[in-house]
Order: C-alpha cells, then sequence, then structure tokens
C-alpha cells in the first residue's frame, strides 16, 4: 500500500508548494483560521481553477475549518455561529473538490454537564446539508475537551454516530496531539479503530513537548520528544494520508516518511 504523504500549504499557490514538497496530498484554509466567515483559498482563478487543476494533477486537496469553531459549547454565542461557520466551510470545500474538513473536537466548561457537550455535536452533525466528509480531530489539552482522552473520543463517537447525518463523519489522527494528550502511541491506531472503526486522515507531527503534556506545539521530525519509530509505526497502522503541519521547510519531513515508509 503506497500512502499519500504532503503537507498544509497556502491555498494562494497550492500547486506550486504541493509541486516544490513533491507532495501528492495537501491541507488548506478556506479563509482565516482565527475568523468567522469563509473568504475563499484566494487560488488564482477561483475555486473551480483550484478543483480541475488538483484533479489533473492527482493532487488530493482537505480543508482545515476554522479552529474557533466549537459546536460542542453550551453558549448559543459561540454554538450557533459555529454550526454556522461549520457549514459554510463544508460548502467551500466541496466547491473545490475537497476530500474532507478537518474540524476539532471542541471543548465544554468545568460548570457545563460534560453530556450537554457531547450531544451537541449530535445535534451540530444532524443539522449538517453535505457530501463532504466532517473529519473530527482528536485534541492536545483541556480538561473538558470532546476529543483528548479514548473515553472522551469514545463517548463523542457514540453521540455522532446517533446522528441522521452519520454517514459523514470520520476521523483525523493528530500524532502530536495524541502525544501530548497522554495517548499511548504504541497503541493509538488499534485503540482508535476499536472506538471509531475507522482513521481518515493522519496529521504527522512531532512534539516539542512531553507526553501528556497537554501543549499544542508541533515541530519537525526528530527535532521534539516523539521517537521515529513509534511516529513511522502509527502512520504504517493507519494506512491513510497524511498531512504535515510541522515547521518552516516541511519538504524533509516529508522527504523523510517517503524514505522510511518505503
Amino acid at each position: 500500500m503506497t500512502i499519500r504523504i504532503g503537507a498544509h500549504v497556502d491555498g494562494v499557490d497550492a500547486l506550486a508548494q504541493a509541486e516544490a514538497l513533491g507532495a501528492d496530498v495537501v491541507q488548506v484554509f478556506v479563509g482565516d483560521p482565527q475568523a468567522w466567515k469563509v473568504t475563499g483559498t484566494g487560488y488564482p482563478g477561483g475555486e473551480d481553477a483550484l478543483r480541475e487543476e488538483a484533479a489533473a494533477a492527482n493532487l488530493d486537496l482537505y480543508v482545515h475549518a476554522p479552529y474557533g469553531i466549537n459546536v460542542a459549547s453550551t453558549n448559543n454565542r459561540i454554538r450557533i455561529p459555529s454550526r454556522k461557520l461549520l457549514q459554510s466551510t463544508l460548502d467551500a470545500a466541496a466547491a473545490i473538490g475537497a476530500q474532507g474538513v478537518v474540524v476539532h473536537g471542541g471543548h465544554v466548561t468545568a460548570t457545563d454537564p460534560v453530556d450537554k457537550g457531547y450531544d451537541n455535536w449530535r445535534k451540530a452533525i444532524d443539522a449538517l446539508d453535505t457530501d463532504v466528509p466532517v473529519l473530527i480531530e482528536n485534541t492536545a489539552g483541556g480538561d473538558f475537551a470532546m476529543a483528548r482522552h479514548l473515553e472522551s473520543i469514545e463517548r463523542l463517537w457514540e453521540a455522532v454516530q446517533a446522528s441522521s447525518n452519520a454517514s459523514v463523519v470520520g476521523f483525523t489522527l493528530d500524532t502530536c496531539h495524541a502525544w501530548a494528550g497522554g495517548i499511548d502511541l504504541a497503541t493509538v491506531v488499534a485503540d482508535l479503530r476499536a472506538i471509531t472503526g475507522r482513521i481518515d486522515l493522519v496529521h504527522a507531527n512531532d512534539s516539542r513537548d512531553a507526553a501528556g503534556s497537554g501543549a499544542d506545539r508541533h515541530t519537525n521530525f526528530g527535532k521534539g520528544e516523539i521517537p521515529e519509530d513509534l511516529l513511522l509505526g502509527v502512520i504504517r497502522a493507519a494506512g491513510a494520508p497524511v498531512i504535515c503541519e510541522t515547521k518552516g521547510d516541511m519538504a524533509p519531513d516529508i522527504a523523510f516518511l517517503r524514505g522510511n515508509l518505503g
């Protein structure tokens, strides 16, 4: 099995960056990741051009949703705009022919019933109108996060599978987040598959900080705390497309993976 490997790039010149990196899959934003509106990738010629040129180049596209989205929130001023922004992001992803939209699991607060957060996820999935997969990503920190620990991921997965739209939900495994979140990388793929039955995408990142730190700080392979054999073992076992979200020039990271994954 050949694993497709790439990186997160700027949508404005996604194809040029993919070629320079030797990537056959890339992830982009469809607007400012810190903002609450979708403005598009900025690709010359528009989203139709990006979709058509990526297809011609056999380049798979993924979209990362804005960081502020938190559909689990019990705060109406956060949850409702989050649902709207997720739908807008999915619409924009469909326009470029993306394979999926990665979205963080979100969180509730210390005073919230945690069950409400999971049910809010179900309701958010219920409300979606999309054929583009929603790829929920595990997160690194937060005592009240929906997708940090295996136990919370299991509860989240049960909730979204109860949705009438459950078929559009998939999963993104981030290696840095799993390491920082205290999940054992030696067994994480088997553990997640036992819960979700699938891993659709891998975010392959080394971690600046120690296991269980809760710190979401990516770094390049070999410069962080994750042993290389563990990192490679996760990617081999997952067998899913890989996106590097490391630092600076990611060409050496992609080359490292290609050289060691065969």
